[in-house]
């Protein structure tokens, strides 16, 4: 049960702190996957942000959220690489369109591939830790504490 008392609470703090060692665990988990894929995890993100529709160094950086800067390294690199091509952008002159290439797909494939394989093992051992976990209920809980942790950003 959650406390009313103000401040902060013991089981709040405690889990936030779980939260960044399992994103810690997750981040690991992925720069793995990507680097027997030869690519970093960075490249990967970006490969992935890229994917769904062509966008602006800064689109794909706030999605991200990360900053621009680092956002346009990766994508200078995937373009040298034959991943991604820049194009114009009618919209603004000085923020070019990056658009992943079949190559950059066929490099996606592959990292999507083996991280289905890498979840599908995590998977069994969290069940195997938990056989009654409800995966939908720990994805409502976790997406409405985003929600929470959003609506303070400000405050």
């Amino acid at each position: 049960m959650m406390s009313n008392k103000r401040g902060v609470n013991d089981d709040f703090a405690l889990l936030v702190a779980d939260l960044y060692e399992a994103a810690g665990a997750f981040r690991r988990s992925g720069e793995l996957i990507a680097a027997a894929q030869g690519q970093t995890q960075s490249r990967w993100q970006t490969l992935s942000v890229v994917s769904a529709e062509p966008t602006t160094v800064a689109q794909a950086a706030r999605r991200l959220g990360v900053s621009r800067q680092n956002v346009q390294r990766v994508a200078n690199d995937l373009q040298r690489e034959g991943l991604v091509i820049f194009s114009d952008n009618p919209a603004h002159k000085g923020s070019p369109i990056v658009t992943l290439l079949p190559s950059g797909r066929t490099v996606l494939k592959r990292l999507t591939h083996a991280a289905s394989l890498a979840h599908r093992a995590q998977l069994r051992q969290l069940e195997k830790l938990d056989p009654n976990l409800d995966l939908a209920a720990v994805r409502s809980v976790l997406q409405r504490l985003t929600q929470a942790v959003r609506s303070t950003e400000e405050l």
